[in-house]
């Protein structure tokens, strides 16, 4: 595909659903480097001056085009942080794939920390989708550690789509947003931890615009000796709407902690939180063990369906 080994061909087929060259703009990392990178007419990538990340910058109108900027590593020891700035014009409708996948066979741990800011232009649509995965059987850590930052304009709208299933030893994502009047952010995180993995979530979205609106939602699974925290805060500070939820499922030894806040500085803030912590729940088990799944068959299933 980019003369990569079949390793980093895997992981990018992972995080970002690439299976071949993509279409339109597009910037790909490993292992540290730049591998390739592509700007359309209406997208621009352009490396920045220190070296340490790109900045994306897409014209005012465009529409029904996409950017991909995955990371993977499979080199044990590596440890990076990367700014990427990305700067979207009025008017437009785009989609924005990143995620990382880290593949550490070695003894080191390794660790990319992506840092992202994104300047969402008035009347602009942007969904962003962010996977995170780890494989290998070295005795080093696979660690992410994103940071995302979110300026919306007047009657911007951004959907998040935040998933990580398997694979990442350690993760602390902050996550924080400035909305603008009219502005609507939707954020749906999806995650799993298992064995000894650690998971923590931050969010702190300020709605300051009248007619702004939040809707962070996090679906999670803690198995074995895994620790998830999730924090989030929101704060109105206009006549405004806000919703954040957790719904987790927590199993054998894992620990979760929600941390749900709302501040409301205006009187026509409405703001919402929600949490919700629990087993498997008994009935669900049996009903799809008398189909002939075997209990671990079923938990499986009943995990599937909740994360999907």
């Amino acid at each position: 595909m980019l003369n990569l080994d079949a390793t980093s061909d895997r992981l990018l087929a992972e995080v970002a659903d690439l299976h071949k060259v993509p279409v339109g703009a597009f910037n790909i990392r490993a292992n540290g480097k730049a591998v390739a990178r592509n700007s359309s007419a209406n997208i621009d990538i352009v490396p920045k001056e220190n070296g340490s990340g790109i900045d994306i910058k897409i014209k005012p109108g465009t529409k029904n085009e996409s950017v991909h900027i995955p990371v993977v590593m499979t080199a044990s020891g590596i440890k990076e942080i990367v700014y990427n700035d990305f700067y979207i014009g009025e008017d437009c409708d785009v989609v924005i794939v990143a995620g990382c996948g880290i593949d550490n066979c070695g003894p080191k741990d390794s660790e990319h920390d992506g840092i992202h800011r994104f300047f969402v232009g008035r009347g602009s649509k942007v969904k962003y989708v962010e996977k995170h995965y780890g494989s290998g059987d070295g005795a080093g850590k696979r660690i992410l550690n994103p940071g995302t930052e979110v300026y919306m304009e007047e009657d911007s709208y951004m959907e998040m789509e935040m998933t990580q299933i398997k694979g990442v030893d350690d993760t602390v994502r902050d996550t924080k947003a400035e909305l603008g009047k009219g502005a609507r952010l939707v954020v749906r995180e999806r995650l799993m931890t298992h064995g000894n993995q650690n998971a923590v979530s931050n969010y702190r979205v300020d709605l300051n615009g009248e007619g702004s609106s939040a809707d962070v939602v996090s679906r999670s699974v803690a198995r074995d000796d895994s620790y998830q925290k999730f924090d989030a805060v929101l704060t109105g500070n206009a006549a405004c709407s806000g919703h954040t939820e957790c719904d987790a499922i927590i199993m054998d030894n894992g620990r979760i902690l929600a941390v749900p806040g709302l501040e409301a500085n205006n009187v026509d803030a409405a703001l919402v939180h929600e949490a919700a912590i629990g087993k498997i729940a008994g009935d669900q088990l049996i009903k799809l063990m008398t189909f002939g799944l075997t209990e671990q068959e079923a938990e499986e299933q009943i995990i599937n369906g909740f994360l999907k």
